[in-house]
């Protein structure tokens, strides 16, 4: 007979990041021992506009945690010293900018004369003109 037990997280931690959340939960083996999992998730959307959530989990075990934390260390202290914090800064307001305007895409209509502070135009069936394709290609 196969146990059935509920995985237990013993400790989580959420990281809000844009479109992506991270989660690093403390999970429990059947031993009792511990073990991290980092769960990353982002938000997107079928084509008819519902979104949906994209998953990817990776399981770090205890005897990985110092060769792990060394080797993020590593890669941000690089990132860091070859492009500046400031790259890291331009980066989130960039996200942040993105994100307004794809909001505001989906709202309406962008007037991009003001790049700055587009405006929304609502759109109305009078903003469009009806094409007939039949009458292509005749002269």
């Amino acid at each position: 007979m196969a146990e059935n037990r509920d995985i237990e997280e013993i400790f989580s931690k959420l990281v809000r990041a844009g479109r992506r959340t991270y989660f690093f939960d403390v999970r429990s083996t059947r031993a009792e021992d511990y073990y991290m999992t980092v769960t990353e998730s982002k938000r997107d959307f079928n084509e008819d506009g519902t979104p949906f959530y994209k998953k990817h989990k990776i399981y770090l075990y205890k005897e990985d945690f110092a060769k792990f934390k060394e080797a993020l260390d590593q890669v941000s202290s690089f990132i860091i010293k070859e492009k500046g914090e400031e790259v890291i800064t331009n980066s989130e307001l960039k996200r942040n900018e993105m994100t307004k305007t794809t909001l505001e895409i989906k709202k309406g209509k962008i007037d991009l004369k003001n790049e700055k502070n587009p405006k929304i135009k609502e759109e109305k069936s009078s903003d469009f003109m009806e094409v007939n394709f039949d009458d292509l290609g005749k002269d």
